[in-house]
């Protein structure tokens, strides 16, 4: 067995250790923390293909989740599992050459097995597909074209070698939304990036993004986006997906994918998003460090901020004032 496959094998079983076994057992099995800033897991080099003993869609990763005492399996936060409620990921492949663009398909089977072809248009679009790195230094918004036949079909170039988690956002015609997830590989030498240290300001493209609210594990609160280029506030966001702005939140260590709901949309009024600011209501399944994505449009082009928020215990009382429709069920994803 050469190098490679030893190291990816140490790689797997840690993530199936670290994220599989409540799942496996079917109960809980403690609290998670998600790891510090600046703390990253090395994965080594990555193989040429992920493990011919695993059997699942994705490589290692066909559990992938830990479930916590107010995490059991029903109630995983999104992304942590490529299977749910009957619904599976289906990539055509799990392995791409770094830095080189492939046609990327891949399906959603339904409970009968079949390719899902009825969607719910959720954001101006049936599906939202998210890939971003394992230690989330790159993250990348696509958005696939129906090739036919439940298939779906993007342009994905993996920017460098290393482990990453491919998401499917969506909600099938007849039934709640769902965001499932699968690990894609990109062969070669990779060092994990250190995750940035918390912050309440971002720079982009010459524009600085601040952020006020709390994010707090059981309690919804609102998070404020307030963009400026050159010391001066810009006031003419222009609508992206149906507001002005679309904010991924995924927890360090697992990529719990949260369900951030957008304040109104682009054509509302009487919400807190406007031209000149951006809201969601946001909570956390637990305290941990986080890594929230801010896509923004101005000029016509699409620009994205990044951040790493610290979550704290917060008050499961206070979250159910704050934002009493902010269920996952109620098909309202973090668009």
């Amino acid at each position: 067995m050469n190098e490679n496959l030893v190291k990816l094998g140490a790689y797997g079983v840690g993530l199936i250790v670290l994220f599989g076994a409540a799942l496996g057992a079917g109960a809980a099995a403690g609290d998670v923390v998600a790891g510090p800033a600046g703390h990253t897991a090395d994965a080594g080099h990555l193989p040429a293909s992920p493990s011919p003993d695993d059997p699942s869609p994705g490589g290692h990763d066909a559990v992938g989740a830990h479930a916590t005492h107010a995490e059991t399996a029903s109630d995983l936060p999104g992304g942590l599992q490529v299977s749910q409620n009957g619904y599976t990921l289906v990539p055509e492949t799990t392995v791409l050459t770094p830095g080189e663009p492939v046609d990327f398909r891949f399906t959603v089977t339904g409970p009968d097995g079949s390719p899902l072809t009825a969607y719910q248009v959720q954001h101006e679009k049936k599906l939202h597909f998210i890939v971003v790195s394992r230690d989330l230094g790159e993250f990348l918004h696509l958005h696939p074209e129906e090739a036919g036949d439940g298939v779906w079909s993007v342009e994905l170039t993996l920017p460098r070698a290393g482990a990453y988690r491919a998401f499917a956002d969506f909600v099938p015609e007849d039934a709640t939304g769902l965001t499932l997830g699968v690990d894609l590989f990109a062969p070669g030498d990779q060092t994990p990036r250190p995750l940035p240290k918390p912050s309440r300001t971002a720079t982009v493209d010459g524009y600085t993004v601040t952020m006020t609210g709390t994010l707090a594990s059981g309690a919804a609160d609102t998070l404020v986006f307030e963009v400026s280029r050159d010391g001066r506030p810009v006031t003419d966001l222009q609508p992206y997906l149906g507001a002005f702005g679309h904010l991924v939140a995924l927890r360090a260590g697992d990529l719990a994918y949260l369900h951030v709901h957008p304040e109104g949309t682009a054509a509302a009024t009487g919400s807190d998003s406007t031209a000149e600011r951006v809201a969601f209501h946001a909570k956390a399944p637990s305290p941990g460090d986080y890594r929230l994505f801010l896509d923004f449009k101005h000029g016509g082009t699409v620009h994205t901020a990044a951040f790493t928020v610290h979550a704290e215990q917060g008050s499961a009382d206070h979250g159910a004032d704050a934002h009493e429709s902010g269920d996952h069920e109620s098909g309202d994803h973090g668009h």
